[in-house]
């Protein structure tokens, strides 16, 4: 079986890798010399393949190809070149390199589609450098908040200087949103991040919803006392509450499986944290995701009900601090239809499935229809240097991709 497509798009992958700021490993943090070089390589790839290409206000690398006669409205494609502290090769790059090699594609073969085409290398998807995330692709949506533009990294570099610092106008990333009626969507091709295209023994699978997410601070304070003194029935241990209160989270995330609820903790600390010290205070994380809002709403509620409940039996208190929420985005009807259909030419069994990550597409959902297509990854490994894709499993989404353009209508009014 040829492979060619699935060959180019590896090979650009491993070079862009060597945009780095550790050697031997993948670091590219938002708006480092490593951000920069990246942006210098994706942007001559662009320009090869037939696009404009602009470096805008937000750090984005944005390469146009028209269509079949200039100024139509355009099918946004792409993902994010920066990338978490050792990296992968894949998360996001993935989506890159997907969008331009399809475009190439195009322009080997002298075609121009009824729409244009628009491609995005966004900078600040994983939120590593700054405190903060999908800046590139909120600014392109038109929900950039200006004041983002006033957070400081760990070095005390303000968003703004840094910007300012790549080349970049601050002042002007108003003006790069796009207007709606320019737009006919959003498709994104990225690695699964997760284990489930694997177990089906399929090389792609279809995107129905980005799971919205809400993240928690909790605190269960109770009484600390020496560890050897005090009976077992007279205790207020913060952390033994605590721990019933981790079993609840799993409980009721499994009776919500079904539903695609997922929750987590992340991290658990005992304080004092002394080996002969009843732990006075426990603080724990809890972050919970589902596909559907009102799921992840009612898990919520039921839990902050459980931990009272478990709090007042144990004769600690408990205090839940939310500290990040993000709703769920629900793909395109239709354009996940054109992708289902697109993977059935290929000879390739349909499968649809959430996603439990966040990606750029959260943030360009609210300027236009969008759509996913997940890559298998072994062992649904990410964010790690073992991420692993297969070229043959890249060809298949390239084949899968072009298919779709093909076939895409060329109009929002058919969403």
């Amino acid at each position: 079986m040829r492979t060619a497509l699935g060959a180019n798009v590896m090979a650009h992958l491993h070079e862009l890798a060597r945009c780095s700021s550790e050697p031997g490993k993948l670091t590219r943090l938002f708006l480092t010399p490593a951000h920069a070089a990246a942006t210098r390589v994706v942007r001559g790839w662009m320009e090869e393949a037939g696009m404009t290409v602009e470096l805008d206000a937000a750090g984005n690398v944005a390469g146009r190809y028209e269509g079949d006669r200039p100024g139509l409205p355009a099918l946004l494609l792409g993902s994010h070149i920066d990338t978490v502290r050792d990296a992968g090769h894949y998360d996001g790059n993935l989506g890159v390199i997907a969008a331009i090699e399809a475009v190439a594609a195009l322009h080997r073969a002298g075609e121009r589609l009824p729409f244009a085409i628009e491609v995005f290398a966004f900078g600040d998807e994983e939120g590593v450098r700054f405190p903060s995330k999908l800046t590139g692709s909120r600014a392109v949506a038109g929900t950039f908040d200006p004041q983002t533009l006033d957070v400081v990294d760990a070095q005390g570099t303000h968003l703004e200087a840094a910007l300012r610092g790549f080349g970049c106008d601050p002042a002007a990333i108003p003006a790069i949103a796009r207007p709606r009626d320019a737009v006919l969507g959003y498709v994104e091709m990225h690695i699964e991040q997760g284990p489930v295209l694997e177990q089906l023994k399929l090389p792609v699978g279809v995107v129905t919803a980005i799971n919205g997410a809400s993240r928690f601070r909790i605190e269960v304070t109770g009484h600390a006392g020496h560890a050897g003194t005090v009976p077992m029935a007279l205790r207020e241990d913060a952390l033994t509450a605590a721990a019933e209160m981790v079993l609840a989270v799993e409980r009721r995330a499994v009776d919500g499986a079904a539903q695609g609820l997922v929750a987590t903790v992340g991290s658990i600390e005992a304080i004092p944290g002394a080996p002969n010290v009843i732990p006075g205070k426990a603080v724990f994380t809890l972050d919970v995701r589902a596909p559907v809002d009102a799921d992840r709403f009612k898990a919520i509620e039921d839990l902050v009900s459980q931990f009272a409940d478990l709090a007042a039996r144990r004769h600690v208190r408990v205090k839940v601090v939310k500290f990040y929420d993000e709703p769920a985005a629900s793909c395109d009807p239709a354009l996940v239809d054109l992708l289902e259909a697109a993977v059935a030419r290929a000879e390739i069994t349909p499968h649809r499935l959430p996603s439990g990550a966040g990606h750029d597409a959260l943030a360009l959902a609210t300027l236009c229809p969008i759509a996913m297509l997940f890559v298998r990854c072994k062992g649904g490994i990410s964010h790690h240097p073992a991420e692993s894709i297969t070229t043959r499993d890249a060809d298949v989404a390239m084949r899968v991709l072009l298919d779709f353009l093909h076939h895409f209508p060329g109009t929002r009014d058919a969403h």
